[in-house]
């Protein structure tokens, strides 16, 4: 297969709509509408909801660019600190971007008394996944977050980028993360308002990241130092990710229980 998609929608004078902008929007409305029937269905009032996803929204831009600042092109920023403002250059960190939904969402709930933190977070977490979806299928838009070269025919020939048959690494990752997002769904229905605090965000950890881990295999590094590691970048930093969410999901379990 040929892909030779514009990654822009249309152009007006100095505005491009761009289909990465709409799909990174279209994740936070998907969630939005999923959280609204949570939040009816656990009688918590609409406008926590409203205030939530300002703070989601914001601790999730912010934390997806500091962590690719810091994690992929540390010096640079370092030397250039006021590029760290320029997002629209491109530069996202889904490892980031947990550290900043997290973030955000613990300062919500200290202003919000009566939407605790790990009760907030697993509900958010149900939704993440979708979000992570429609990211990657932006990607796919960008002709960015390549594959490697495959033999197989599967492959894809990014022609805005080279020649080359790569796995549609993008494609892989938007699959495995509806698919996340439908376990994680028909976890948290079949238990609903009993279910254990944390378990939901442990889940969530567990299942992204190692699904992030395994992927990695197939994808080109994104910056040259990773080529002398044993692992990439996007691979070390899921390792932590995902013990802290076997940590925390073996934790909430244990409690449930006592």
């Amino acid at each position: 297969m040929i892909w030779n998609v514009s990654p822009e929608i249309l152009s007006l004078g100095p505005l491009t709509l761009r289909w990465y902008g709409i799909l990174f929007a279209t994740g936070f409305v998907l969630c939005y509408v999923y959280l609204r029937r949570v939040f009816a269905k656990e009688k918590k009032p609409i406008e926590g909801l409203d205030e939530l996803l300002i703070y989601v929204v914001i601790g999730t831009i912010a934390g997806a660019r500091l962590g690719h600042c810091l994690f992929y092109e540390p010096m640079r920023y370092l030397e250039n600190p006021i590029e760290i403002l320029f997002v629209w250059n491109g530069g996202l960190a889904s490892h980031g971007g947990a550290i900043g939904i997290l973030t955000s969402i613990y300062l919500f709930s200290r202003k919000r008394k009566k939407f605790p933190f790990l009760w907030s977070t697993d509900r958010v977490c149900i939704t993440v996944p979708m979000a992570g979806a429609c990211v990657r299928l932006g990607n796919l838009m960008n002709s960015e977050i390549l594959g490697r070269p495959t033999d197989g025919p599967w492959g894809v020939i990014f022609q805005r980028v080279d020649s080359i048959p790569r796995h549609p690494a993008q494609l892989y990752e938007s699959i495995c993360y509806v698919f996340i997002f439908i376990v994680l769904h028909f976890y948290y229905r079949a238990r609903g308002v009993k279910t254990a605090p944390g378990s939901i965000l442990g889940l969530m950890l567990i299942l992204i990241f190692a699904s992030r881990f395994f992927v990695e295999f197939i994808k080109e590094n994104q910056v040259g130092f990773e080529s002398d590691l044993p692992l990439n970048m996007g691979q070390i930093l899921s390792i932590p990710a995902v013990a802290l969410g076997v940590w925390i999901f073996m934790r909430s379990k244990r409690e449930s229980v006592g």
